[in-house]
């Protein structure tokens, strides 16, 4: 009976120590208070690192929400001149050696974003999360001395890259610190970190990440914001076809 009535009591006081967490839904609505815009104005390295060689790329992006985006690349001179328009769920490429456009679709989606760890499928999933997980807070852990909420994401969907995915979100800014993407099978297939959180115009924001493709060999991707505008005023000719040429 004293046994009993100790796992009892212990199973209370996990219960109700569990039920002092926020919702997965209302910590990830923070998120997007704290990080969404009607536009944004970026400025950004791109560095690709492998096994044995290292190179960098910069450019430009504009995007409006989450369904329009132009970007060009400044640099180096091999990629200057390259422009992706994402308009919804759909992506064109122009490319100035070939001076063509072509759409990627398909299975082209699964193919490396300028030889980067991410895919044109990483870049083109944007619906918003709770579109296509069940999330829940599982605990606190601490990332680069900060302490985060660890929200767990289970598909509720069933054409998803990633089944699960894990994501610490600092609980003082609300801005992600790490994430996590899973396979069905429980396999990491890939890991984002964020650092340099800095103020941007009354918003908490990562400046400087890391995207790793867990299945391949090197260092990862680096991606540096070097400048970033919100909600300043796009021309709606940036989210054309015709600005590709």
């Amino acid at each position: 009976m004293k046994t009993y009535i100790l796992l009892l009591l212990s199973g209370l006081t996990m219960t109700s120590f569990a039920q002092n967490y926020p919702t997965g839904k209302s910590i990830l609505d923070k998120v997007d208070d704290n990080m969404s815009a009607k536009t944004r104005v970026l400025t950004a390295s791109m560095e690709i690192g492998t096994e044995r060689t290292k190179r960098t790329m910069q450019s430009k992006t504009y995007g409006e929400g989450d369904h329009k985006a132009y970007t060009e690349y400044l640099a180096p001179a091999r990629e200057k001149g390259t422009k992706m328009l994402k308009l919804q769920n759909q992506l064109w490429i122009y490319s100035p050696a070939t001076d063509r456009t072509i759409q990627i679709s398909g299975h082209m989606l699964r193919q490396s974003v300028m030889g980067s760890d991410m895919s044109y499928e990483d870049m083109m999933n944007d619906k918003p999360l709770l579109q296509q997980y069940k999330a829940e807070v599982t605990g606190t852990e601490t990332v680069d001395g900060r302490k985060c909420w660890v929200v767990s994401l289970t598909a509720i969907i069933p054409d998803i890259n990633y089944f699960k995915r894990k994501i610490w979100v600092d609980t003082e800014r609300y801005v992600p610190l790490k994430e996590d993407l899973f396979a069905k099978s429980g396999k990491l297939l890939k890991r984002i970190t964020f650092t340099n959180v800095q103020r941007v115009e009354g918003r908490w924001y990562p400046m400087s990440m890391v995207y790793k493709d867990m299945l391949k060999e090197g260092p990862g991707t680096r991606m540096t914001i070097q400048d970033i505008k919100l909600d300043t005023p796009i021309p709606a000719s940036y989210f054309n076809l015709g600005k590709l040429k």
